[in-house]
């Protein structure tokens, strides 16, 4: 996290210094990918390998605070993980509790909003309570809005918007058109812009079924760093790489 502190000139990262202040994206999200290959290369269990990925994450909520960054989004635990041993999983979502606590003063200091989105249903119940408290204490807060996907699949978030309209509908409460606008206003999310700029780790070419509906004209960005090795300046090239396209949205430029 960003220390409280201003930062002095030595400080300042070199790649931080080219970024153009006026031409950040809003929302980046991130696809957290390649503990488990960072853990085998190492002859090491893989939840090591998440452990060791929690660096990742410091990474990018401190270079996000600093940019300025308003949203950063990063698909924790999809709703296709229940699938590996319950071992695993019941690993994964003790380091998520243990991160909650250990960051949690961090969080307050530098007025970090927490949010939380997918099938939250489904979480042990220890880790919901500890989310819901975290997301509450810091719903006022202004800075940067951190958002963990958890239990959370693309699909899943589309067929559960659907499901929420056919039962509004059946209620009688929901009879107009359905729109772009008015779709997003049953995802988990609503309120949260679309990703302007998507990073993936590890070298894999795909989107992991992460916010289909969001990322429709979001810029991504394929990284061959393994998430545990993920670091700030990886961060700020990113953002130069996204400096340097042109954002059309199916137009044309003059």
């Amino acid at each position: 996290m960003v220390p409280k502190r201003k930062l002095e000139e030595k400080d300042i990262h070199p790649l931080l210094k080219l970024i153009d202040r006026q031409n950040l994206p809003q929302h980046i999200a991130i696809i957290m990918d390649g503990n488990g290959r960072w853990a085998k290369s190492r002859g090491l269990k893989r939840i090591e390998g998440h452990k060791a990925g929690i660096e990742g994450v410091r990474a990018a909520v401190e270079a996000s605070s600093e940019l300025g960054i308003k949203f950063l989004t990063l698909y924790a635990f999809s709703v296709e993980n229940w699938k590996r041993p319950q071992s695993e999983v019941r690993s994964l979502f003790e380091l998520l509790d243990r991160y909650l606590d250990k960051e949690f003063k961090k969080i307050e200091e530098n007025k970090i909003r927490f949010k939380a989105m997918g099938r939250l249903h489904d979480l042990p119940s220890k880790t919901k309570k500890h989310l819901s408290v975290v997301e509450e204490k810091t719903r006022d807060y202004n800075g940067l809005t951190l958002t963990l996907a958890l239990s959370y699949g693309g699909r899943t978030e589309i067929c559960d918007a659907v499901n929420k309209i056919l039962d509004e509908e059946e209620k009688g409460k929901y009879k107009e058109k359905i729109t772009d606008e008015k779709f997003r206003e049953f995802l988990y999310c609503p309120h949260l812009p679309d990703p302007d700029l998507l990073i993936r780790t590890s070298g894999e070419y795909r989107l992991s079924n992460f916010m289909l509906w969001q990322i429709a004209y979001t810029e991504i960005i394929i990284l061959d760093t393994l998430w545990p090795d993920f670091r700030k300046e990886h961060f700020y090239e990113a953002v130069l790489d996204y400096q340097k396209r042109e954002r059309r949205y199916g137009g044309i430029t003059e």
